[in-house]
């Protein structure tokens, strides 16, 4: 699958350490798996996981879903092995946890790069700390970024709020994150929903994601993924709209017309291009 097109609208968190799920989430429509090897992992089962990790990896079977893993942070005591047994399956990128500043993501770079077979191995970062989201621009721009993951749930932790239903308490670190990514034109994936089994607030959320601006929604349970796939994939509506407005400009450039008018609105450039943009992920 091409990077440039490729979705993130389902990333759906697995836990390193179980066997059955690593072998079942070959079989689920998600864009991405982040295999966990970080909190979803006791620490007297991290080495384990590790192994039966890197084990299903080199199995392989996940088809055109990206593999993302998060390791442990490179200053505990699991980092460095995580980092060493993942990176020879070569997964499509390394999710890195707590990350604070630039440099964090810095240190990362530089130990892939002396690790053979990872030319192309991206980077994720966690957004879920003050000192992180105040520092999102740099890192954005750091080597091997592909993406943000917002880590919602720390962030509220850290910061002492009660996000709330509308998550309002929230809204200026998630808005931040998603100014960065899009500065540095990398992707950012929203913080999880927690109850699993809420459908309704589920999607509701997803809505809001995607007002915001996000690409998909981080998931904690195999029934979020078709949810999230449907909120953040382009409805017939919008499709047809974009297909719309692509002819319409199209007709007025031919005319030597610098905009066109649908439906009794301006269509401009920026609207053509949030329009192919549209297609795009429609075809993706």
């Amino acid at each position: 699958m091409s990077e440039r097109m490729r979705p993130w609208r389902s990333v759906l968190y697995i836990p390193g350490s179980k066997a059955r799920a690593l072998e079942k989430a070959r079989e689920l429509a998600v864009d991405a798996i982040i295999f966990d090897l970080e909190d979803a992992v006791a620490p007297g089962e991290k080495a384990a996981a590790r192994e039966t990790l890197a084990g299903a990896l080199r199995q392989g079977g996940y088809g055109d879903r990206a593999s993302l893993v998060r390791i442990n942070a490179l200053d505990t005591e699991w980092g460095e092995d995580d980092l060493e047994a993942v990176s020879a399956t070569q997964p499509h990128a390394i999710v890195l946890p707590k990350v604070d500043a630039a440099r964090d993501v810095g240190k990362l770079a530089e130990r892939l790069a002396l690790m053979p077979g990872t030319q192309n191995t991206r980077i994720w970062a966690m957004m879920e700390t003050a000192r992180g989201v105040l520092d999102a621009a740099a890192i954005a721009r750091s080597p091997r970024m592909e993406g943000f993951v917002m880590g919602t749930n720390d962030l509220a932790a850290e910061l002492g709020c009660e996000p709330g239903a509308d998550r309002m308490p929230l809204t200026a670190a998630l808005q931040g994150c998603v100014m960065a990514a899009r500065a540095a034109g990398i992707a950012v994936v929203d913080g999880v929903y927690n109850k699993f089994k809420d459908e309704e607030g589920l999607r509701a959320e997803c809505a809001q994601g995607r007002r915001l601006g996000m690409d998909g929604k981080s998931l904690i349970h195999p029934s979020q993924v078709e949810p999230a796939n449907a909120a953040f994939t382009p409805s017939q509506e919008e499709v047809e709209l974009a297909r719309r407005q692509i002819a319409a400009w199209e007709e007025a450039s031919a005319a030597g017309q610098g905009v066109a008018v649908l439906d009794g609105q301006i269509v401009e450039n920026l609207h053509v291009a949030k329009a192919r943009k549209t297609l795009a992920q429609a075809g993706a």
